[in-house]
């Protein structure tokens, strides 16, 4: 006792039977959490064999915890907390909050941290039934469903974290278990197999877990039952020779070949298969003695077939397991095979002078597997074509806006011939839409959409986009395509539109008549115009690190916004070439560095040291590749620019370009793709 603080330990003095709900491992089995019902949590640091020593002290609730769990946003370790007092809290391992999210109308039952590809977000449910996600910002809930029972619920994921379950009790007593359709928020399959319940009659909550990414288990009437997770009837159900209670807890261990359950004494049981018999028979024979219990296995037989994941009727007892335990030896690593990541491949860099004048040739990229051709579907009415294209920042879907202002999703899916589930030119993307049928259309307004100017901008979480096309902006949830909102009718219409990286609520909107209007979705109010352009706004970009917001405008002006004031800091001209004019489009574009700005107009590509707005290089177009730019973008590592040209004799011209760390760009090698061929 003298080792706890002293809150802990006047805690303990008013009610010296305060109860654990929770305790939990860190992923690397580092450290161990444990929420109580009395608003604190603690984190030990483990440390073999057998021993465990407080680094912190957490008041994290007002009320009891009820729920702990740890992740890693921004690849930062944290430890996600709920409880009675209905909020979520994330806090870093120095005891401070980062952040706290409040919307839940009951205390918070449950969390489930999770992420997927770059998105990182948290299942919560609570006593209500509700069930809520939130990503790592301040801008609430993004969904809002209905747990099956509408009460208690607990959330997990497959190890390969790519299917989501769900397990609860309702107030009758009544236990659910079903798989959930992530992108829509319904309920996929429901597995039938538990005892309905007299009426009144409710003993607590169900518990469940799952296994090798196919089989579940549930503890229920003093038995513990099975489910192939393809399969809603029950595969099996066993007692381990009695002793369990009404509603046993229990847990796979990551390698889903150890399953720990209670008892109705205060203990638990360990259940293995033929691997985890082997497991446990070397984890034995270590020399740290002390870890092992004073109860020696023995063979007892148990009811049902012996077919669950070759689960052994051998049970014994073993102290210390839990999904996360140092004593499983292998992490999952979340559905990625170390295998098949790819290898970092840098290209040569020429030594040649950037403009140094050279007679570029032109290949011609024939083999079909390097490119593919997706189709927009028609619509009914008219057929559409391109008009805005982009991928998913997670780098597994592509986003197309067509000229009848109707936006399509095709998605790269994980499978034998993609295992990454990422963007490649080996395979096909498919056509994704939700069940319900949902497209995401945008108001038109008045101004037919071939005669507008398209705009379009996703969210850094890849949660929510928004885009115009002559009339209202559309703000749509990607998961759903549910319109969220609509904004800015016209006049004057959006030309330009740009999430701020660091709040999706906050977005900048340029406009046809060259303002740039700073709105806030969540309270539905432009907080400021900006003027600094003559002509209409045709580019922005957020930089992070810098704290600006760079503009770019059809009158070949650069403006730099400071983001914290919005006051102009610098505005500067584009130069450009001998006997050319200052128009049309400009567009700019952030280095993955934060600093180096690419600005890119018809006639030239430049990077810019964005920190002076002082430009680094600038490269025109010249020889046999002298026709006007018509775009350019960063490659995702920004080491590569590519580059289109619009010119009657080479349409499908792409000029691959090297942006070295000397700030300059070299020229690599030109393609000419021609998919007619």
């Amino acid at each position: 006792m003298q080792a706890c603080s002293a809150q802990f330990q006047s805690v303990l003095a008013k009610d010296s039977s305060m109860p654990i709900n929770r305790v939990t491992w860190s992923p690397d089995g580092d450290l161990i959490g444990v929420a109580f019902a009395k608003h604190l949590i603690h984190l030990y640091a483990y440390q073999q064999p057998n021993e465990a020593r407080q680094v912190l002290e957490i008041e994290a609730h007002s009320g009891g915890v009820n729920d702990i769990a740890f992740s890693r946003p921004n690849k930062q370790l944290c430890v996600v907390t709920c409880g009675d007092d209905k909020l979520i809290r994330v806090w870093d391992m120095h005891g401070q909050k980062i952040y706290s999210f409040e919307g839940h109308e009951a205390p918070v039952y449950s969390i489930c941290p999770h992420h997927k590809e770059t998105i990182q977000f948290i299942f919560s449910t609570s006593i209500d039934g509700k069930i809520k996600a939130w990503l790592y910002d301040n801008a609430g809930s993004r969904v809002d469903y209905d747990a099956p029972g509408k009460w208690c619920t607990t959330m997990l994921y497959s190890a390969d974290g790519t299917r989501l379950f769900s397990c609860g009790t309702s107030k009758e007593g009544d236990s659910h278990l079903v798989e959930w359709n992530e992108s829509e928020g319904s309920i996929k399959r429901t597995y039938s197999g538990f005892r309905k319940k007299a009426s009144g009659v409710v003993q607590g909550v169900v518990q469940f877990d799952t296994a090798q990414n196919h089989i579940l288990a549930a503890g229920e009437d003093n038995q513990i039952k099975f489910w192939d997770v393809d399969n809603t009837n029950m595969l099996t159900f066993i007692d381990a020779d009695g002793g369990l209670p009404g509603l046993p807890r229990l847990r796979f261990n990551k390698e889903g070949n150890l399953l720990a359950v209670t008892t109705v004494d205060n203990g638990f049981k360990i259940l293995a298969n033929s691997d985890g018999l082997r497991s446990l028979r070397a984890f034995g024979n270590r020399p740290f003695e002390a870890f092992r219990s004073p109860y020696e296995a023995s063979a007892m037989k148990v009811s049902g077939a012996p077919v669950v994941a070759g689960i052994s009727p051998n049970i014994g007892r073993m102290d210390n397991l839990d999904r996360n335990s140092p004593a499983k030896p292998s992490p999952i690593l979340n559905g990625a095979d170390p295998a098949s990541r790819s290898i970092d491949i840098k290209p040569r860099i020429s030594e040649e002078k950037p403009d140094k004048a050279k007679p570029w040739e032109l290949m011609e990229v024939l083999n079909p597997q390097q490119f593919r051709v997706a189709t927009l579907p028609e619509t009914p009415e008219q057929t559409s074509k391109v008009v805005r294209l982009l991928y998913t920042n997670s780098g597994v879907g592509l986003l197309a806006l067509g000229s009848n202002a109707i936006q399509r999703l095709w998605k790269w899916n994980r499978n034998e011939q993609n295992p990454s589930g990422k963007a490649t030119a080996s395979v096909v993307p498919q056509h994704w839409q939700p069940n319900s049928g949902l497209v995401m259309a945008n108001d038109i307004g008045e101004t037919p959409p071939e005669e507008s100017v398209p705009c379009i901008a996703l969210s850094k979480n890849d949660s929510y986009v928004m885009s115009a096309c002559g009339g209202k902006v559309s703000l749509f949830n990607m998961m759903t395509f549910k319109v969220m909102t609509t904004f800015m009718p016209p006049p004057p219409a959006s030309t330009f539109l740009a999430f701020h990286p660091q709040d999706n609520n906050i977005i900048a909107i340029g406009m046809e008549d060259s303002t740039i209007h700073i709105y806030n979705v969540r309270v539905d109010e432009v907080k400021i115009r900006l003027k600094g352009h003559q002509k209409r706004i045709t580019g922005l970009a957020f930089s992070n690190s810098l704290h600006i917001l760079v503009s770019s405008g059809a009158d070949a002006q650069l403006c730099v916004w400071a983001t914290d004031s919005w006051e102009k800091k610098k505005s500067v001209a584009i130069q450009m070439p001998a006997g050319k004019t200052p128009s049309g489009d400009t567009r700019v574009q952030f280095n993955s560095d934060q600093n180096r700005l690419l600005v890119v107009h018809e006639t030239q590509i430049a990077i810019y040291d964005a920190s002076k707005m002082e430009r680094i290089y600038q490269w025109i177009p010249q020889g046999t590749l002298s026709a006007a730019i018509s775009h350019a973008s960063y490659s995702c590592n920004s080491q590569l620019v590519f580059a289109a040209f619009t010119d009657a004799i080479h349409p499908f011209t792409l000029l691959l370009l090297l942006d070295t760390h000397k700030n300059q760009i070299n020229l690599q090698s030109g393609f000419q793709m021609d998919p007619l061929k």
